[in-house]
């Protein structure tokens, strides 16, 4: 049996389907290489070193549009991700199936390993019926969320540092990175945080962009207030 390769059969394939060859890089490169090879030492190929200088410049041009393609996928999930956890919180019944809720669904939907609730009160105010929550619930005393966020807000996104056991409790030991949303919960009542901790400790830096979760800050303080009133 002839073969269906041999160099006529190629030579017409070429010819026919020349893209076959030009969009091939590894191929045009060897054509280049070739040519070089039939020329003098002395000889400068600026066609080549042009088409060199372009490939370059395409190459950097199709990495940049991947991040760009990344970037835009990510920016769609994580506004899908604060949608979802925005229905979630405005769909509890009650304070306390809020509170359930955020160590549960909605901790789960915003992928992070631990959430607290912290609010400024005095012992005399304390609800000795939400003892039950003291995983997400945590009572500081006044002051305690400005100098432990140190900054203003609305939201800081940070390496956990020390002093976050006040917080944190027994989970401090693997918090590496946590998100704080500070809430206005209106005039007369002393502020509140929403903490969110990561064992990854790139999971929240300095940098990232906030937009999305300052809206989710707004609108949980919206919720705060109303189970306040």
């Amino acid at each position: 049996m002839q073969s269906n390769n041999g160099p006529t059969d190629w030579r017409d394939r070429i010819l026919s389907q020349p893209e076959l060859v030009l969009e091939d890089h590894d191929v045009m490169r060897a054509l280049i290489r070739a040519g070089d090879t039939r020329r003098g030492g002395n000889v400068v190929d600026l066609r080549g070193a042009a088409m060199e200088r372009l490939e370059t410049r395409l190459d950097a041009l199709e990495d940049t549009h991947r991040h760009v393609i990344a970037a835009a996928y990510e920016n769609v999930a994580g506004t899908a991700q604060i949608h979802r956890t925005i229905l979630q919180i405005l769909d509890a019944p009650t304070f306390p199936a809020l509170l359930e809720g955020l160590e549960g669904d909605i901790r789960e939907t915003l992928r992070v390993d631990t959430v607290r609730l912290v609010l400024e009160t005095g012992e005399e105010e304390q609800d000795p019926a939400l003892d039950r929550f003291d995983d997400v619930l945590c009572a500081v005393p006044s002051g305690f969320i400005t100098d432990y966020a140190g900054r203003e807000g609305p939201v800081i996104l940070r390496r956990a540092a020390g002093g976050v056991e006040t917080i944190y409790g027994d989970r401090t030991a693997w918090v590496r990175s946590e998100a704080l949303l500070l809430l206005d919960l209106g005039a007369g009542r002393r502020p509140g945080m929403l903490a969110f901790g990561s064992q990854d400790p790139d999971q929240f830096r300095t940098g990232h962009g906030t937009d999305l979760l300052t809206f989710l800050t707004g609108v949980f303080e919206r919720v705060m207030r109303r189970w306040l009133s």
